[in-house]
């Protein structure tokens, strides 16, 4: 029978597997007292199991295998970190196997349910966006809620890991750091990648400069964004060019390739000239952003730092060489909770992860609960499979779960998934 090496460790874990009447291969009697902590590096697969062979208890670690001749396939004969290994856990027994001084392991056949084996199975070959989507009103709600709280906390983790590294790259520099997060997420997904070289392109010290002078600070991010039409009359245009040319001559700046920024299928407010607009109008208008945010604790007060008005040239166009009709280009609501979700709160959470305060980390997961609910494709998906969310603290949490369970399959680490494969009737 083919089985999964992934399969095994999973029934191993969790002790799925018949625990009556087990014996090594040659007979000698089994008791697994502790099945031990899988180990994600390299090394056995499992650390400090307990197991009672015989009249022996044993402590020390535990290697998987679909097959037996896989110990040698994969070179642990000579390789000293296994020679810990008490016990060689495997489906099918084709080869006695050996610790680098040629005393011989024990192995054990791991015998387990068949629905388990068939569960698994059926989530893998699910051809649905979301594998168990047949299959998950047979789970608890409360399982799936608490998963939901573990899944914002590993995506908070996972995006505070990206925040320190660039904290790392920005001298421990908490402001330039979240001038790059932010410009980062002004792109909205389609053009984040362009917008985050603009802004490691251009440091914010030198926006900072400059932040009394609207047409200085547009020239700068226009300018580094390569996107100042060349063959322009237009007045505004021209002042914007004269101005990049001065400052970009003086700072030494080279622009990022224009080429980069996408317009095809976004709404015209989507346009990176107009996030480009409404960035240097958050610039002009804030002084220590991320200071002040540290000290608020009021949405309102949160959402309000954002409420920028880009200059008027904006009012009547949408890129610079189409007019439009007049239309106020500031935020929306909306955009401003998304910036609020993907910028700020993962910002506070990282910082408080750094100062180890409990109080700003709260914070930073009271905005997710206050936000309303995110409005995306995934989001939407959910809720037809009856999984709704009421905050943006839910909706984070969906996203976290499609994106790095359901799309890679992770059906085994999942606590739905778990329920799922682990059901035997």
């Amino acid at each position: 029978m083919n089985i999964p090496e992934a399969l095994l460790h999973y029934v191993w874990q969790h002790k799925l597997f018949y625990i009556n009447n087990l014996t090594t291969t040659d007979g000698v009697p089994v008791e697994v007292v502790d099945t031990g902590k899988s180990n994600t590096d390299a090394g056995p697969d499992f650390f400090n199991a307990k197991i009672r062979i015989g009249s022996t208890l044993w402590a020390g670690n535990v290697e998987i295998h679909t097959r037996s001749s896989e110990w040698n396939k994969h070179k642990h004969l000579n390789n000293k970190a296994y020679d810990n290994v008490i016990l060689h856990v495997v489906c099918q027994a084709d080869v006695d196997i050996f610790r680098s001084d040629g005393t011989e392991i024990p192995q054990m056949a791991l015998s387990f349910p068949a629905p388990i084996l068939q569960n698994y199975r059926e989530l893998l070959s699910a051809k649905k966006q979301i594998p168990c989507e047949n299959r998950i009103k047979e789970v608890p709600e409360i399982i799936i809620n608490l998963w939901k709280t573990a899944l914002l906390t590993e995506r908070l983790q996972q995006k505070t890991a990206a925040i320190f590294d660039l904290l790392f790259q920005n001298n421990n520099n908490w402001e330039d750091t979240f001038y790059v997060v932010l410009a980062r997420n002004f792109g909205f997904g389609t053009n984040s990648e362009p917008f985050e070289q603009l802004a490691k392109s251009l440091p914010h010290k030198i926006l900072a400069t400059h932040k009394n002078n609207i047409l200085q600070i547009e020239a700068l991010l226009f300018g580094q964004a390569n996107l100042l039409p060349t063959d322009s009359a237009d007045p505004r245009v021209l002042a914007l060019k004269k101005e990049y040319d001065f400052l970009a001559k003086k700072y030494g700046l080279q622009a990022i390739e224009g080429s980069q920024w996408k317009l095809l299928r976004l709404r015209p407010d989507n346009f990176p000239y107009v996030r480009i607009a409404q960035f240097a109008a958050l610039v002009v208008h804030s002084s220590k952003l991320f200071s002040k945010i540290v000290e608020t604790t009021d949405l309102a007060a949160l959402r309000a730092m954002f409420d920028c008005k880009p200059c008027e040239f904006w009012e009547t166009h949408y890129r610079f060489e189409h007019q439009s009709k007049r239309k106020t280009k500031n935020m929306s609501r909306q955009t401003v909770d998304i910036l609020l979700i993907n910028t700020v709160a993962p910002m506070l959470f990282a910082y408080a992860e750094k100062k180890k305060n409990a109080a700003i980390k709260e914070t930073a997961l009271s905005i997710l609960e206050q936000l309303p609910p995110e409005k995306n494709a995934i989001v939407t998906y959910w809720n037809a499979l009856g999984i709704n969310a009421t905050s943006a603290f839910e909706t984070q949490a969906l996203i976290q779960l499609k994106k790095n369970y359901c799309d890679l399959k992770k059906c085994l680490h999942c606590r739905i998934g778990h329920k799922i494969v682990a059901k035997q009737q």
